[in-house]
C-alpha cells in the first residue's frame, strides 16, 4: 500500500489529488488480474448490485485514466477537446458559451473558481472511494482479505 509522504491540510486540493492517487496506485498493485474484474458489479446499499452500473473493469480502467492527468496534469486544451470530442459537438458549443461570457464581460471569475473546486473536490472524494470499493471486492474475490 502507498503511504502519502506529503503534508498538507486535510481537506486541501492537494491532499485529495495525493490521497486518490495513492488509491489508484495501491488498486493497481493489488490488482493483478484485472480481467477478473469483468462483469462484477459493485455492491450498492443493503448488498444489491446496482442496476446499469459499470462493471468494476470499467471502473479500473477509468479509475486508471484519470489518475494519469492527476499525475501528469491535462494535455492542451485543444488535444483535450480532439479527444473528448470524437464527433461530438459539444466542444463547439462549450467554446461558444466561453465566447459569449467574455464577450460580454460578465465572468465571475472567484465563483467560477469555487464552483469548480469544490466539484473537484466532490469528485476526487468520488472517486478515491470507488477506487478503494474495487480494491476491496478484488480483494474478496481471490480470497486475499486479512
Amino acid at each position: 500500500m502507498q503511504v502519502l509522504t506529503k503534508r498538507y491540510p486535510k481537506n486541501c486540493l492537494l491532499t485529495v489529488m495525493d490521497r486518490y492517487a495513492a488509491e489508484v496506485h495501491n488498486m493497481e498493485q493489488v490488482v493483478m488480474i484485472p480481467s477478473l474484474l469483468r462483469d462484477v458489479q459493485l455492491s450498492g446499499p443493503g448488498g444489491q448490485a446496482q442496476a446499469e452500473a459499470p462493471d468494476l473493469y470499467t471502473y479500473f480502467t477509468m479509475l486508471k485514466a484519470i489518475c494519469v492527468d492527476v499525475d501528469h496534469g491535462l494535455l492542451p486544451r485543444e488535444e483535450w477537446q480532439a479527444k473528448v470530442a470524437g464527433g461530438e459537438e459539444n466542444g463547439t458549443a462549450e467554446t461558444e458559451e466561453v465566447e459569449d461570457e467574455s464577450a460580454s464581460g460578465e465572468l465571475d471569475l472567484e465563483a467560477q473558481f469555487h464552483l469548480h473546486f469544490s466539484s473537484l473536490h466532490h469528485i476526487l472524494m468520488h472517486l478515491t472511494e470507488k477506487a478503494q470499493e474495487v480494491t476491496r471486492k478484488y480483494q474478496e474475490m481471490t480470497g486475499q482479505v486479512w
